[in-house]
């Protein structure tokens, strides 16, 4: 077993994005913490005191003075506990991405040392830290699992944009390769966060418990979505109809939208790999993902009905789009399902303006060869899509924002921000 108490463990961060930079934050309350990130630049911003995500201010980054901040595999290798936080995507075919995963695996084995334990945070499949993980571990280190170094699973629970629901205020799952090192990195946790654990009886419930979360969400968010569907063919308000039904205290509050995100959007796709892998065919999975990927294509035909319906011309039509991050008053990007919209209205040769003003737009040319604009222009749009519900959407008003259509244009609230009265159209 691990020699290691709570006392003796030399903490490290391997990744410093939306998930790393609080975790370690919080940590460096407690105990010396060194943050490795490959990113240079991620790195030298950091340590000017700037976090680009916004997840973490200038003030708590000043104060978190046991945390150093690093690129070198030398000082990694004065720690003895590491903590990866880095991001587990999807490719272009739906399937998991473990790239960043099995890559932070082998950094970690060129340094892994007797006694070492590695806690695993990213979003995975069931099993994929002791089958995918660890195998590289062993080989790079020519270490031995759970004789020479161990393993711990604790997923990530952080919210991208919620100052609410905190690391420190969210119950952590917490499970370990063997009983004494589980208690130990349950032990660990505890340090920070303040509302508790749950420790599992194995890494791969741990593992199955996280990506079962946003599952859940998605396929309840699908159904609201179908919902939407049905009852815009009916001509019912949806909004009205859910705030009707849920004025009984069982019904869950999911609203319909685009499903993005680095999470709700991506981890089915871990579950129905694994469950495929071993011969089960998912059905309500699977059927609720393409529903809710079908959403943009779905808005996209709902606004041009609209605008037929009026005479606007389609075809070189302008069209603004409000929102490009996945998530209100957050710039993440990751997964966000406003490209989807963007793409569809491209298919009718109409032009989108996209106005976002939470985002990085080095990072929306990186990432989507989209360039936002920096602001819109008073009557110049056939359509508005409300897509994000930023806070600055929601300050302008129904009348600021109509003002930025034609004389005659079509309004598409996809997130509620304006009153009913005030948009042509919503989900």
């Amino acid at each position: 077993m691990t020699t290691h108490t709570l006392d003796s463990i030399k903490l490290a961060i391997i990744g410093l994005g939306y998930v790393g930079l609080p975790l370690a934050v919080e940590f460096a309350k407690q105990r010396s913490v060194v943050g490795f990130d490959i990113n240079q630049a991620r790195i030298d911003a950091l340590r000017s005191g700037h976090d680009a995500t916004l997840e973490v201010s200038d003030e708590e980054l000043a104060e978190a003075t046991g945390l150093s901040y690093t690129a070198s595999l030398q000082e990694l290798a004065a720690c003895n506990t590491f903590i990866v936080t880095v991001p587990t995507p999807i490719d272009e075919h739906k399937q998991p991405d473990l790239t960043p995963l099995v890559k932070a695996s082998e950094t970690i084995g060129k340094v892994l040392k007797k006694g070492d334990i590695v806690i695993y945070e990213s979003t995975v499949y069931p099993g994929a830290t002791e089958e995918d993980c660890v195998p590289v571990l062993e080989k790079v280190s020519g270490l031995k699992f759970n004789v020479d170094f161990y393993a711990g699973y604790s997923p990530e629970r952080i919210n991208p944009g919620d100052k609410e629901h905190r690391v420190s205020t969210i119950k952590k799952v917490t499970a370990g390769s063997t009983p004494e090192v589980a208690e130990l990195v349950d032990q660990l946790y505890r340090q920070i966060i303040v509302v508790g654990t749950h420790k599992a009886e194995s890494i791969k419930v741990a593992e199955a418990a996280k990506v079962i979360e946003n599952t859940q969400r998605d396929v309840n968010i699908a159904l609201i979505n179908e919902l939407a569907i049905i009852f815009n063919k009916m001509g019912i308000d949806t909004e009205a109809v859910l705030q009707a039904a849920g004025s009984k205290w069982n019904f869950l509050p999911f609203r319909p939208g685009l499903v993005g995100g680095h999470c709700i959007g991506v981890d089915p796709y871990y579950l129905t790999h694994k469950a495929q892998s071993i011969g089960y065919h998912p059905e309500i999975i699977l059927a609720g993902r393409r529903l809710n990927d079908g959403m943009g294509a779905y808005v996209v035909s709902q606004l041009v009905k609209a605008m037929l319906k009026r005479r606007i011309t389609v075809e070189g039509a302008r069209v603004l789009v409000m929102g490009l991050t996945f998530k209100e008053n957050c710039p993440d990007l990751r997964n966000t399902r406003i490209v989807d919209i963007v793409k569809e209205l491209g298919e009718y040769n109409i032009q989108a303006d996209v106005y976002d003003p939470w985002v990085d737009v080095a990072e929306a040319q990186h990432e989507y060869a989209l360039t936002p604009i920096d602001a819109p222009k008073q009557g110049a749009y056939d359509a508005i899509i409300v897509g994000v519900a930023h806070d600055q959407f929601k300050a302008m008003g129904p009348a600021a924002i109509r003002a930025l259509g034609k004389k005659d244009h079509v309004v598409y609230d996809l997130k509620y921000v304006l009153p009913r009265s005030q948009a042509d159209l919503r989900l």
